[in-house]
């Protein structure tokens, strides 16, 4: 479940989005270059996506109720998408722009101000972002990394607009500026690109990492020479929770204690090697051949 804190977090990106909106619009109106403006809309689309991840971790740091009964934690992943999908408008925005500039060259001024005024806000950027990305990967928050990794395109954004600012200011080829716009929003692009497949995956319920589901494994097959088995292991994540389902097939012969010890022990191994992990058993005996009625469940086991 997410914590507190992590919406702490998103209002922290808030902050540094209206902080670079003013500085960055300061540097375009100081310099008409279309790479300081392409710089300053993005800036407004992280403000955007930041008050989106506000709202959306509220939502997600629920517990389950009667309607939801596995919790909020996939509205993250509405989040990350709708953030993903605003960073290739951003970067189709600055190509449009670039393009138009190409054939529309016009003189920039004052390019000093404006390359110091663009590496403030670069800087404030890229300290939040960091500070984000960590923060996400620590508390498994998707729409705080996704965040942090917008961020972190600002500053990739900016980086290409003062190179090509100062390849102008050294050289006096205006085409450098919309030519350095265009690299910039290929690179965002493919960042919004990845958010909104790894958005796809969460909500399409995609399974644990192939490691982790590995894992699992390894723990169901060290029960074989005790005669049980097992099939239908189903694992996916939502958020920061994970969930691994399994059918666990025992002697006929054991007691139900016996058969429920070892459903907590394998409950209990599997939680360690997956953090945050709710785990579904099912207990069934393994001479019945209704226990393998069921084997369009099945993955592997």
């Amino acid at each position: 479940m997410a914590k507190r804190g992590v919406v702490a977090y998103a209002w922290l990106a808030v902050g540094a989005a209206l902080a670079t909106i003013v500085i960055k619009t300061a540097a375009y109106l100081i310099t008409d270059s279309v790479g300081l403006l392409s710089d300053a809309l993005e800036s407004v689309v992280n403000l955007v996506s930041a008050l989106l991840a506000v709202s959306v971790l509220r939502i997600a740091e629920q517990g389950p109720d009667s309607e939801h009964n596995y919790g909020h934690e996939k509205a993250e992943y509405f989040s990350s998408g709708v953030e993903g999908a605003l960073i290739l408008l951003a970067a189709a925005v600055v190509a449009a722009l670039a393009v138009q500039r190409f054939f529309e060259p016009h003189l920039l001024e004052r390019l000093n101000l404006g390359i110091l005024f663009s590496l403030g806000a670069s800087v404030l950027n890229l300290v939040v972002a960091r500070i984000l990305i960590r923060a996400g990967r620590r508390r498994k928050s998707i729409a705080l990394e996704a965040d942090g990794h917008h961020l972190m395109s600002d500053v990739w954004t900016s980086v290409g607009v003062l190179a090509g600012l100062a390849g102008v200011a050294l050289t006096g080829r205006q085409w450098l500026d919309p030519l350095a716009a265009l690299v910039v929003a290929a690179h965002i692009g493919w960042v919004g690109s990845r958010l909104v497949q790894r958005s796809v995956h969460g909500l399409m319920d995609r399974a644990l990492s192939p490691a982790r589901v590995q894992a699992v494994t390894d723990i169901l097959t060290s029960y074989r020479e005790m005669g049980v088995r097992y099939h239908a292991l189903r694992t996916r994540r939502a958020g920061a929770r994970s969930f691994v389902s399994v059918h666990i097939m025992v002697p006929g012969r054991w007691s139900v204690q016996k058969g429920h010890d070892l459903l907590e022990e394998i409950e209990s191994r599997i939680r360690r090697q997956v953090p945050s992990a709710s785990v579904f058993t099912h207990l069934e005996p393994v001479e019945d051949p209704l226990s393998q009625a069921d084997v369009e469940l099945d993955r592997d086991g």
